[in-house]
């Protein structure tokens, strides 16, 4: 009797344990990252910044995508067709695409989304100028009517980096393009959900996974492709101090860098738990942007001494420092792609402080400081504005570099106050690759005036160049635009292109399958 008890009690405390042990829920998988730079603006169209570009990846889904090698391809898209006389495009959106909260995508909504973004970005604005209507067909077809034949209606919806043209909902896309949208209002159709009740700025960003979303069938490929989302959270976390987070990767902490600094990377390809993953190989160029408007640079030959000052390399090694990972390259539509020329480059970015100081005589600038914002929290841009400040120094400009982060710089440089009063002169930022392949992609080369990105240069001759090639179609045609553009440029520069960098990111080895692509997304990657 008393063996009987003790062994059905056995039992009946084995089961109950066996019950508790299927009832508990399975963890949620979590990547945990830490990117380049914290999100404080949710508004992947209101800015160019990448961290805002980054996010808008994880939230919301696009027409179009470039593949690994920037062929365009379908992604919201089911099929499209052009018609013989190439003035009207006609698009069909895929069965299963649905808004977070539950309502479908419509025609409407993608024809709310094109024309907002149009509004703030370089190329948008390029194709809409031959456009004549976007037209409802039905909920899920629309047509876009042309004036005229254009020959980048599919690059433009298919633009891999900011501007992306993102989809969103018709009542976010309505808002103004001058305005950011509402933290409620960021509803997309794509891979993750955004946690707008996790979000903390300045300590962490949280998405999960949508698990209504139906990805293509194809496998993925760069930003085409399905977007199978594999784990169930992703965080990204803000932690400034690069020793702190390469201290964090290495102890199994976070299981992720986006951009580890380049004085680290001897350290982590050390580390036997942790890989380098070279994600974008084509690379990044940093800039020198001017503001057109605002005295002495609304002076064309003031701006051309700046480029005559220059002198990359010392650009490159006081931020990247390795010649692995920098290249000095002339060409600004970047060395090692179909447009790349030295074309009217022979005379600039020298480091020819003598001759700048003769144009800048010659040119009568009369001693007005130049404000230049520095990014002080991102490594990778810190170090540029204090050799900017050397280089026009030594040619005779006076400069007074101002310091802040990478987010404050983001919203002054919108302003169009004085310089005196808030403005701004110039700040130094990087542009990925995959965004400044030709003139009409290349935000910087927008010469619009105020349909122009921050900075607002007003030049007809230039936007006569990025006209000719928005409509040309052969690419030795192209290639000559490009030289004939570059030759004026150098003269009546928008911005100047201080140099090449390549950098890879940092993951744990538990971590596979981020995409070669030129924006890091989190669809296809596992932890283990």
């Amino acid at each position: 009797m008393f063996s009987f008890r003790k062994s059905a009690l056995a039992v009946i405390a084995a089961a109950s344990v066996s019950g508790l042990m299927a009832a508990a829920p399975v963890q949620a998988q979590t990547l945990k990252v830490v990117m380049h730079s914290d999100v404080k603006i949710l508004d992947p169209i209101w800015t160019t910044a990448y961290i805002q570009r980054n996010h808008g990846y994880m939230v919301w889904d696009t027409l179009f995508a470039v593949d690994e090698k920037f062929n365009v391809k379908p992604q919201m898209v089911d099929k499209y067709e052009n018609s013989a006389d190439k003035l009207t495009w006609t698009f069909t959106l895929r069965d299963g695409l649905e808004w977070h909260n539950g309502t479908p995508v419509t025609a409407e909504d993608c024809i709310a989304s094109i024309k907002r973004w149009a509004a703030r970005d370089s190329m948008g604005q390029k194709m809409m100028g031959s456009v004549e209507a976007l037209e409802v067909v039905d909920a899920k077809t629309f047509r876009m009517k042309m004036k005229e034949p254009y020959g980048l209606v599919l690059e433009s919806l298919g633009k891999p980096s900011s501007n992306v043209p993102f989809m969103m909902p018709k009542k976010t896309a309505e808002t103004d393009p001058m305005q950011q949208i509402k933290l409620e209002d960021v509803i997309g159709s794509g891979p993750f959900v955004f946690k707008g009740d996790e979000w903390k700025p300045g300590e962490k960003i949280v998405y999960v996974k949508n698990t209504k979303y139906k990805p293509r069938a194809e496998p993925a490929n760069g930003l085409s492709g399905g977007k199978v989302v594999k784990v169930d959270r992703v965080e990204w976390l803000a932690m400034p101090d690069i020793q702190t987070q390469v201290a964090a990767l290495q102890s199994g902490e976070i299981d992720m860098i986006e951009a580890p600094g380049h004085d680290l990377l001897p350290l982590l390809a050390k580390d036997k738990n942790v890989e380098l993953v070279s994600f974008n190989p084509t690379g990044n160029q940093y800039a020198f942007r001017f503001n057109s408007i605002a005295k002495p640079f609304d002076n064309a030959k003031i701006r051309h001494a700046v480029f005559v000052a220059f002198g990359q390399e010392d650009f490159l090694k006081a931020t990247i420092g390795d010649p692995q990972w920098y290249k000095v390259c002339k060409a600004p539509f970047v060395c090692g792609t179909p447009l790349a020329t030295d074309a009217g480059m022979a005379d600039v970015l020298n480091g020819n402080a003598a001759k700048a100081k003769q144009l800048l005589t010659e040119a009568g600038y009369d001693g007005t400081p130049i404000v230049l914002m520095q990014s002080t929290d991102l490594q990778v841009l810190t170090n540029l504005a204090p050799v900017a400040k050397a280089q026009m120094e030594r040619a005779g400009f006076k400069v007074d570099m101002v310091s802040m982060d990478w987010q404050t710089l983001v919203a002054r440089r919108v302003k169009k106050d004085p310089p005196s009063q808030g403005g701004w002169h110039a700040f130094l930022t990087s542009w990925v690759a995959a965004d400044i392949l030709n003139p009409v992609m290349a935000g910087y080369f927008n010469a619009a005036c105020d349909k122009a990105m921050f900075g607002w240069p007003c030049d007809a001759t230039i936007e006569k160049y990025r006209d000719q090639f928005a409509k040309e179609t052969d690419p030795v045609k192209q290639k000559q635009i490009v030289e004939d553009l570059q030759k004026y440029w150098v003269d009546h520069p928008t911005h100047i292109n201080v140099g090449q960098w390549y950098a890879p990111l940092a993951r744990r080895k538990n971590v596979e399958g981020n995409l070669t692509a030129p924006a890091p997304v989190f669809w296809n990657v596992t932890k283990k």
